[in-house]
């Protein structure tokens, strides 16, 4: 039997793309050796104020300009490409079927697994990949823990912490920046910052 691919999956509105979604990225694939992480950008965010995200095709660009130097990083525009609300279930499903040799990991931030009950079925994304969280914001190392045995026991998921902590950059915190006229080096990598700028991005 051939060894399946082992892909991580970071999705998000990616509005801007940041070092710490890099950071936990690169992380993730060692740790987990994985052979791929897939950036996928959100379509239309369902859980998530519109007015403020960019046009899906301006993240798009954004996040292939920040992963290209990278070789074990790509990207799917799978959700951009689809009609109607970005749901991750989908997005898993239609992943798993059309690749049914690969082995996915769902990359998340603490944050994010703690609101994850609130998503569209997550039962079917517990049941399709693994879950690998990334310690982010106020959470303490024992709260991810009490939370994922809660989530492992009710929805017989497998969830992993990685030992690397996310970084504390947000993506609100970069455009109420860029609004004030403020610095956004070392948030983002330099072509990221240079697209801002020159494009007055997040300034309207």
């Amino acid at each position: 039997m051939s060894k399946k691919k082992r892909v991580g999956i970071m999705g998000g509105t990616f509005n801007p793309i940041h070092l710490g979604h890099l950071i936990v990225a690169e992380n993730a694939y060692e740790e987990l050796d994985l052979d791929e992480v897939l950036f996928i950008p959100s379509g239309t965010p369902y859980m998530k104020d519109n007015t403020e995200i960019l046009d899906p095709k301006v993240r798009i660009s954004l996040v292939g300009e920040a992963i290209d130097d990278n070789p074990h990083f790509a990207m799917s525009t799978i959700e951009v490409d689809r009609e109607g609300n970005s749901y991750s279930y989908e997005t898993i499903e239609t992943l798993k079927k059309a690749n049914p040799d690969t082995e996915y990991y769902f990359l998340v931030g603490a944050d994010s697994l703690f609101m994850m009950e609130e998503w569209m079925h997550p039962e079917k994304i517990f049941s399709g990949v693994t879950v690998a969280v990334a310690i982010r914001g106020n959470h303490t190392p024992e709260a991810l823990d009490q939370q994922i045995r809660l989530l492992e026991e009710k929805y017989k998921a497998e969830i992993i912490r990685l030992s690397c902590r996310n970084v504390d950059i947000s993506s609100t915190q970069i455009r109420e920046r860029v609004k004030n006229g403020k610095s956004i080096r070392y948030m983002v990598r330099y072509k990221t910052e240079q697209v801002i700028r020159k494009n007055r991005l997040y300034l309207d």
